[in-house]
């Protein structure tokens, strides 16, 4: 397959440039000019793909090198901007930041070149003129195979100041395509995470991408942009398809035996060969699979669903802040990341759910939770009751959990055999305590050693964050667990 999508990686030289509002106001203002816009976000983060998301009306994806591995980025990428007529990738910190002790791995500029896509470099001017120069001609020359086509200047203070830099750009051979004055009504407000996701913002969000959407149109060369977008090179054999994904590996048998509560070395697998992909999907027969949504649990990558979907299942959302029930025949539970922190007062009182999932749990069916829905899982979160399916508690914590893990499951679960490699990232500023159950969802070496997370019939309970696209027998074998159960 070959995609020759036009497309464009907005970058800047370190975090705070300006990044998401470029980003994310490029994509809405080439979505009111009728373009099919195709939005993604290099890195894990979730936050992000959400603005883009409601900036063209497309799902946000992600792009991430580490937790996919390099080989599956162009793929990836052409899974979703497959019909688009413009593909919009945010980077990710500065350009060539990546994975810690990783050289460039996971960094804007490798999906850059693993894209053939041009850069367009985002500088923050307001406290320069003429020294933007070396710091554009550095960027530029640092890496020869990254192409930087275009710059755009943010927070320019007059139109004096934007002299200043233009003239000192020409000597450096690369144009500038759009200049942003400091606009403070596309500021996007923060908190312990980062950006308040869209889902929790409503009309104030919709607002937001309006402003950045008439900041960059007003500020920004559009047609130079899609022109530069229009030279990047065709991305040969790229090409995803969950159902194809599912089928291309054969399964090993189930059930994996269990490495047991007290493995000799359960981190030891971390250097020996990655296993084969678990079993195949099974034509789709309405299985039911829930899958936590809502203003409290927003972190989903959007292959996740394709996946399940693919090996079988019918996907249904439901929110834990407003049904007080589980969807109707549901035989497994997917709840991700998010924020039950800044929701644990609505989540508790909603105790027809939390018995609902309680019930599930204890009857053996899968239930995987990630974060958010580990804590959902707890006996109490600050204080106050969650679900108690696990005998721990959770509570906020003043240091923010933060980084790519590679793991490897040490005990048999829903989602993988023992054994079974993936790398992961942890977010998050509480604490579950006891953090590993009798038998631990994963062991990691980085960055100290150790055990962490809960097994326990059904369920598979972490602060780890994998993206299953990277080993897709994590939803076929979730799926036929469902089937089983």
């Amino acid at each position: 397959m070959v995609s020759s999508v036009p497309r464009l990686v907005i970058a800047a030289p370190s975090s705070g440039s300006g990044k998401t509002t470029v980003a994310t106001g490029l994509m809405a203002a080439l979505s009111a000019r009728g373009f099919a816009v195709s939005p993604h976000k290099v890195g894990p983060d979730y936050i992000d793909p959400g603005y883009h998301a409601l900036a063209t009306g497309r799902v946000g994806r992600n792009l991430d090198a580490y937790l996919c591995g390099p080989e599956l980025v162009a793929p990836l990428f052409a899974h979703g901007a497959d019909g688009c007529d413009i593909a919009v990738v945010e980077g990710v910190m500065g350009l060539y930041d990546g994975a810690a002790g990783e050289g460039e791995l996971a960094s804007t500029a490798q999906v850059a070149k693993l894209l053939r896509a041009p850069v367009v470099l985002v500088v923050d001017a307001s406290s320069q003129s003429r020294s933007v120069a070396a710091l554009v001609h550095g960027f530029v020359s640092w890496d020869p195979e990254v192409r930087v086509g275009g710059v755009i200047l943010n927070k320019v203070a007059s139109d004096r100041h934007e002299g200043l830099l233009r003239e000192a750009l020409d000597s450096v051979g690369v144009p500038v395509m759009g200049v942003l004055r400091r606009a403070a009504q596309v500021e996007t407000p923060s908190r312990h995470l980062g950006l308040v996701p869209v889902a929790e913002r409503g009309a104030v969000a919709v607002e937001a991408v309006s402003a950045m959407a008439a900041q960059v149109a007003g500020g920004c060369d559009l047609s130079a942009l899609v022109s530069l977008a229009r030279s990047a090179g065709a991305l040969h054999g790229a090409g995803w398809d969950a159902g194809e994904v599912l089928v291309s590996s054969p399964p090993p048998p189930l059930p994996v035996p269990s490495l047991g509560a007290s493995p000799p070395d359960p981190l030891s697998a971390l250097d020996g060969p990655r296993p084969q992909a678990p079993p195949e999907g099974v034509p789709p027969d309405g299985l039911v699979v829930a899958v936590a949504g809502g203003a409290a649990f927003t972190f989903s990558y959007a292959e996740h669903a394709e996946l399940l979907s693919a090996a079988g299942a019918e996907v249904v959302t439901f929110d834990p802040l407003r049904d007080e029930e589980l969807p109707e025949g549901t035989a497994g539970l997917v709840i991700g990341g998010g924020f039950p922190e800044v929701y644990a007062s609505e989540l508790s009182a909603n105790e027809s759910l939390r018995k609902a999932v309680a019930e599930l749990a204890l009857s053996g069916a899968p239930v995987a939770a990630e974060c958010a829905g580990l804590l959902y899982l707890c006996r109490e979160l600050d204080g106050l009751p969650m679900c108690g399916v696990l005998d721990a508690s959770a509570r906020m914590s003043e240091r923010l959990t933060l980084g790519y893990r590679d793991a490897v499951a040490v005990s048999d679960s829903a989602l993988a055999g023992a054994g079974t490699r993936m790398r992961g990232h942890e977010f998050h500023r509480t604490v579950v305590e006891p953090g590993a159950g009798d038998a631990p969802a994963w062991g990691m070496r980085v960055p100290e050693r150790r055990v962490e997370g809960f097994v326990q019939r059904g369920v598979h309970a972490s602060y780890l964050h994998t993206h299953w696209a990277s080993e897709p027998g994590v939803a076929r074998r979730f799926v036929e667990r469902c089937r089983t159960s």
